[in-house]
């Protein structure tokens, strides 16, 4: 985990442990498995981000030898640019939460979350909208952005699908974390739908019938 400038060129997260308010948003495993301390959970969105599975998982959801794939946010513009070939162009929002966090255990949650993001994840500073696009908030966000080791890119959502479905890590199996990462994106609401994530969570169910098919008719 590394913390940088963030979107505009800024010094990133300028002061902020001296900050005793400290929130941070969730776009992905965040949002079903909640960090420690939370005193405050506000649903909300960011504009001109795409959510993606196109960061590698080496200590999660897969192995150094067999890594799994995670969602991280890349700027809209900077997804345009790499991955033509993406069959949801025109999607700029994500939504997800922003968990405000108990200033007495800011340092401890935030050495949680440094360890627990620490596979090519750097810290940005995101505004979170809410209802007509008003600002909720600014948080801290973790994003594996194009330039970190572990960034895969655009893959075809066969490819992606294959292997997310065969992944397994010391955090169990790649695609449960798709699936629970849909079934709490759904849980906001309609209007945080998202295309990718649900068209990957489509074909992973396919994945499974076929299997259990196989092995019916083997039995």
């Amino acid at each position: 985990m590394t913390i940088d400038a963030n979107a505009d060129g800024n010094a990133a997260l300028p002061g902020a442990n001296d900050d005793p308010t400290y929130v941070v948003f969730g776009y992905g495993s965040l949002i079903f498995r909640p960090p420690p301390h939370v005193i405050k959970e506000t649903p909300g969105f960011l504009k001109g981000y795409v959510r993606r599975f196109a960061q590698k998982s080496h200590d999660h959801r897969g192995t150094p030898t067999s890594p799994g794939r995670v969602v991280t946010l890349v700027h809209q513009e900077d997804w345009a640019r790499f991955s033509s070939a993406d069959p949801f162009p025109h999607e700029d929002v994500v939504w997800g939460v922003a968990f405000t966090i108990d200033p007495a255990h800011a340092a401890e949650v935030r050495a949680y979350l440094d360890y627990r993001e620490k596979d090519g994840y750097t810290l940005e500073r995101v505004d979170v909208h809410g209802a007509g696009n008003a600002l909720v908030c600014s948080a801290e966000c973790y994003v594996g952005r194009n330039d970190n080791p572990s960034f895969v890119g655009s893959e075809s959502l066969e490819e992606l699908a294959d292997t997310v479905w065969r992944a397994v890590g010391p955090s169990g199996r790649n695609k449960d974390y798709v699936y629970n990462l849909a079934a709490a994106v759904r849980a906001l609401g309609p209007e945080a739908h998202d295309s990718h994530l649900f068209a990957l969570e489509a074909r992973l169910r396919e994945l499974d019938r076929a299997s259990a098919g196989t092995v019916g008719s083997e039995s």
